[in-house]
């Protein structure tokens, strides 16, 4: 199965961020209730290695932390954009919280990826060549700011590709508040 783990927004950031869609050439804009910020990408996993992912992420003990969001860009860049985001300001916890998940997947024996983690929530993916309707968007949300939010939960997600699209599925949630406290989906 393909998973990922990830921070899910709350619903008023989502819809706030689904409003932000304009219409520029070649973008596929994230569903709104899709909207999240990826920790650790894992992709395809055998289901006999999830068990022993899950009991791994309930150990991580971690604070609960806000996150605040610092404007608009995209990778890998200006001229050849193919991911359009929304920054998020350097957070100590959360660079913890990512170290300690990158430790339980490594500790499960899942090979994951090697980059350095970048936070930023994807808006759109972009498909063709960046356009005037890129750049205005970009230079009109290049200082945006939301309103902060606590961040009080991880969640261990399945990713079933359809030909519409994704479909995040919640296996598990695991809360930041107290190691070993998890919840069903």
């Amino acid at each position: 199965m393909r998973l990922f783990i990830a921070i899910e927004l709350p619903d008023n950031l989502k819809m706030a961020l689904g409003r932000l869609r304009i219409d520029i050439p070649g973008a596929r804009w994230v569903p709104a209730e899709q909207i999240h910020l990826t920790l650790a990408f894992l992709g395809e996993v055998e289901e006999a290695s999830v068990e022993l992912l899950t009991k791994e992420l309930a150990q991580i003990h971690a604070p609960g932390f806000d996150l605040c969001f610092s404007g608009t860009g995209c990778f890998p860049n200006r001229s050849r954009p193919r991911v359009l985001w929304i920054g998020l300001e350097s957070e100590p916890h959360l660079q913890a919280l990512v170290s300690k998940v990158r430790e339980a997947v490594l500790a499960s024996e899942i090979p994951q990826e090697e980059r350095p983690f970048s936070p930023h929530i994807t808006l759109a993916r972009i498909r063709l060549s960046p356009s005037r309707e890129f750049d205005t968007f970009l230079e009109q949300n290049k200082k945006l700011k939301l309103l902060p939010f606590l961040v009080r939960e991880f969640t261990l997600f399945q990713s079933r590709l359809t030909p519409r699209g994704a479909v995040h599925i919640p296996l598990r949630n695991f809360s930041l508040a107290s190691a070993g406290v998890s919840s069903e989906r």
